[in-house]
């Protein structure tokens, strides 16, 4: 039994958790992240030694740091940005922080430069979702059930992109999937292998949104496959790459706050690139700190941000963010769809330890799952797409 006393403090303790699970599977690969958390629990997380650079200032930034900047040229990331490394001025000394050398470009240049934000499908640093998956019964069936509504909103002729974690390998087993196509999630169990966490999560957005719109095509990506993260110059790489190929909503199930409200620099390059292709909308989670301060990319004026509802279907569900920013709330509570099969140790207070047995499903709870676009979702994607050929940079009211 945990006293209540024992639970205050408890979302700062799993933020630390989560973020430092994160921090080391990404120095694993060679890549130092570094983490600013506030007052109200949330964590902004960058690279500790890259910067993205709007492509029409790179001269002008590179000039400023001077011998900060490596002598690597910059990369094109998509057209628009660059991404720029830097390091120690003088052998011995440390390299400046990211967030100065930002603030000095802004102070001298203009909003030119931001960090390379990290991204993540985990509760707490970039919130989706809001819990770990909770065990059910075997076989139960999903919820919400598939639509079998003939009503014109099944998601007939739609084209989803979701850019995630990707699938497991058993996906084609589920009636609810079928036809849907994906990049193979990392962190898909071997047998006799505990599922590790974010594993199963792009799995169980796909199937939440073949229950919403069962005859939509749907695309998963693993752009999300180092401990269910990615830096923003990765993400929007995948995203470039996605908007050639003629898809109609992109589902992004990722969100962080912006400390000082530093710019998205690569997120804004392919917002850019997504206006020049009339109809296509982005839907966003929202994010679960239940907070009513903007959280990003949901945020940006021409996103579809969708909050999530509770268990009722009427009232906001507690851990769901908020405010006149978030455009649509759908059910996000105790949504019951396909997941992995095997043992799963929690990692988050204050069950930490305690094991869950899955039989390929799973019951869990997040703004990534209320995302999915069907019913009232799927209408407003409409009504942003309309508004997107429009040129219009907002929505009207619900």
């Amino acid at each position: 039994m945990i006293a209540r006393d024992q639970l205050h403090g408890l979302r700062e303790q799993i933020t630390k958790e989560q973020v430092g699970r994160i921090r080391d599977e990404f120095e694993r690969q060679g890549i130092a992240v570094r983490t600013v958390s506030g007052e109200d629990g949330a964590a902004y997380t960058y690279a500790a030694d890259q910067i993205l650079v709007r492509e029409d200032s790179v001269s002008r930034v590179r000039d400023f740091l001077g011998t900060v900047v490596t002598p690597d040229a910059p990369v094109e990331v998509i057209p628009g940005v660059r991404l720029v490394t830097f390091g120690p001025q003088r052998p011995g000394q440390p390299t400046p922080p990211v967030l100065e050398l930002v603030h000095r470009i802004r102070q001298a240049i203009g909003p030119v430069a931001g960090p390379n934000h990290l991204l993540t499908v985990a509760p707490e640093t970039g919130p989706c979702p809001a819990t770990e998956a909770e065990e059910v019964d075997f076989d139960i069936e999903p919820f919400p059930a598939v639509r079998t509504e003939d009503d014109g909103s099944d998601g007939s002729g739609a084209r989803i992109y979701v850019a995630d974690t990707g699938l497991l390998a058993d996906a084609s087993s589920y009636s609810w999937l079928s036809g849907v196509e994906g990049a193979p999630d990392p962190l898909d169990p071997q047998p006799g292998d505990l599922i590790q966490p974010y594993c199963g999560h792009g799995e169980f957005v796909a199937a939440c949104i073949r229950c919403m719109a069962p005859k939509a095509y749907v695309y998963v990506s693993n752009v999300f496959k180092t401990a269910g993260s990615a830096l923003e110059s990765d993400l929007i790489r995948d995203l470039a790459a996605a908007l050639d190929q003629g898809f109609d909503i992109f589902n992004l199930s990722i969100t962080t706050p912006s400390r000082g409200q530093l710019d998205m620099i690569g997120f804004e390059a392919w917002r850019e690139l997504l206006r020049r292709h009339p109809g296509v909308v982005c839907v966003v989670a929202a994010g679960n700190d239940g907070m009513q301060a903007e959280f990003w990319p949901a945020a940006f004026p021409e996103m579809v941000s969708v909050g999530a509802l509770a268990a009722d279907w009427r009232s906001r569900a507690s851990f769901s963010n908020y405010g006149g920013w978030v455009k649509v709330y759908a059910p996000g509570r105790d949504l019951v769809n396909a997941y992995a099969t095997g043992i799963y140790e929690c990692q988050d207070a204050p069950y930490t330890g305690q094991i869950r047995r899955f039989y390929g499903m799973a019951r869990w709870s997040g703004t990534s799952f209320a995302t999915p676009p069907g019913s009232r979702t799927h209408r407003r994607a409409k009504v942003a797409a309309r508004r997107n050929r429009q040129g219009s940079r907002r929505l009207p009211p619900e």
